[in-house]
């Protein structure tokens, strides 16, 4: 009996690195139960991203009757903090804490700022909307307490995602990097799909009372996890705090010192490229399928299920596709390259009527756009250098926030001002006009597509070169520096 008990124990442990998705990732001094409790600061981000750019919006045009202009400039206002990023992660990098903490305390405020932001952000709807005894009420008092409560929760909500992932990077080993990338991606996925649920059923029935509480609800929650995500979780080095800080570089000086790293800004570069290639379809892609291809409100909805699927696969070939001795930058041309005939199929659905070639394109826009992701992501942390890896992952959250909300402005712009010159009734070239504006914004994905990839060209040749002179010893001269690669065991 006790040999039996002690087989369906190995058996059951076996599970976890066998089939548990990202289970290999952990380590003696990092298990798996320590790296999933700290990618619950990726569930919170992923919740605050629904409840901003989703749930509110939806219900301050719908019920509460608010214009839509000022909703999406109340949207668009956590962007204004995103080119903040690469400060924060450098003064991460460089933080004295009596306690010996760097990441910890950056963390635990962006959580303040989203736990404030969310304190007064129903009331302040309220107010905007005119509804209850807020009726009357002047308006740069309801204006102006919704877009702070909006860019409180956006700049926390980046605060705590750069800390967070620069934490990351410190506890992890660099072999490590890409499985722990695709875990922290799947747990912002997590907490989109989980909260998109979970608000959609409490304000089924909507009342102004139940939007309080739901708002509520969510500052609690972020609070919670994000509590719980960075709890016993840095080591505290006491010896830091003492040290003078007039050593520690100015931001200009560290800025100045990481665009000096190899191919630093070409990196920044392509991540730009791709996320604005990728992230321009994002707002277009359910009108499209309305609007053109004549879908219901309940097909069009399931896209969004659609795209989740396609990242999710995304992140899951990515994590096992980036093992040792891989090339991000060849991974991330591949993404880019998925994007392209994504992109066509979505096209060509309009004028031939081919509904399967719209939800193939869908699957494979989510399917391509994580794997670029991910593949940018991992090669920002195996390049960070061990003191300035906040300032790095801080530049790519910077550049990947900003290009993102850049790309959904644009897309919207460019779509209306082809309607505006084409018109939206009747056809051109067996095409519908209405059809136009979308067209042009998807092909100019594929143009920025193609310059992503052409950007990716010399770091995969690069890494190539590198690889052939490590097995004989010789020396490789890249784009921005020379450097002497030994043969293994040399």
């Amino acid at each position: 009996m006790k040999h039996l008990g002690r087989r369906l124990v190995g058996a059951w442990t076996s599970l976890g690195p066998r089939y548990m998705p990202f289970a290999d990732v952990a380590t003696p001094d990092l298990p798996l139960g320590r790296l999933l409790r700290l990618s619950l600061f990726q569930v919170s981000v992923g919740m605050t991203l629904v409840l901003l750019v989703g749930t509110l919006n939806r219900v301050t045009i719908v019920e509460l009757d608010v214009p839509a202009t000022v909703v999406a400039v109340m949207i668009a206002l956590p962007l204004l903090f995103a080119p903040f990023r690469a400060l924060v992660g450098h003064k991460s990098d460089t933080h004295r804490c009596a306690l010996g903490w760097r990441r910890v305390p950056f963390i635990w405020k962006g959580t303040l700022l989203q736990f404030g932001g969310y304190a007064i952000m129903p009331f302040a709807l309220l107010v905007l909307a005119g509804k209850g005894q807020a009726d009357g009420a002047p308006m740069w008092l309801g204006h102006g307490s919704a877009a702070l409560a909006f860019l409180m929760v956006g700049a926390g909500a980046h605060i705590v995602q750069t800390a967070g992932l620069a934490l990351a990077n410190d506890l992890t080993p660099p072999e490590s990097h890409p499985r722990v990338v695709g875990l922290m991606y799947m747990m912002l996925l997590v907490g989109m799909i989980a909260s998109a649920l979970i608000f959609g059923a409490l304000l089924a029935d909507f009342t102004p009372g139940k939007l309080v509480q739901v708002i509520q609800g969510a500052a609690v929650a972020a609070l919670v996890l994000n509590a719980v995500a960075m709890w016993k979780q840095e080591r505290r080095q006491p010896l830091r705090g003492q040290m003078a800080p007039a050593v520690d570089p100015t931001f200009r000086e560290s800025w100045a010192r990481f665009c000096e790293g190899e191919n630093a800004v070409r990196r920044l570069v392509i991540v730009g490229l791709g996320t604005l290639a990728f992230g321009m379809a994002d707002v277009l892609l359910e009108p499209y399928g309305g609007q053109v291809l004549n879908w219901t409100v309940a097909s069009t909805t399931k896209l969004t299920a659609l795209l989740a699927l396609g990242g999710l696969l995304g992140f899951a070939y990515a994590s096992h596709a980036l093992g040792p001795g891989s090339n991000p930058y060849r991974l991330a041309q591949g993404g880019a390259l998925i994007g392209i005939p994504a992109f066509v199929l979505v096209i060509v659905a309009a004028p031939f009527g081919l509904d399967g070639a719209f939800l193939i394109g869908n699957f494979l826009i989510g399917f391509g756009a994580a794997v670029f992701g991910h593949a940018t992501l991992t090669a920002t942390m195996n390049k960070a250098p061990k003191e300035q890896s906040g300032m790095a992952l801080g530049a790519w959250g910077a550049v990947q926030a900003t290009a993102a909300g850049v790309g959904l402005a644009l897309s919207g712009i460019i779509r209306d001002l082809v309607d505006l010159g084409l018109g939206t009734s009747g056809e051109i070239w067996g095409v519908a006009r209405a059809a136009g504006g979308y067209i042009a914004v998807y092909g100019l994905e594929i143009i920025l597509l193609l310059a992503t990839i052409a950007a990716t060209v010399p770091l995969v040749q690069l890494a190539g070169r590198r690889r052939g002179n490590a097995s004989s010893g010789g020396k490789v001269v890249g784009d921005e520096s020379t450097e002497m690669i030994k043969p293994a065991g040399g």
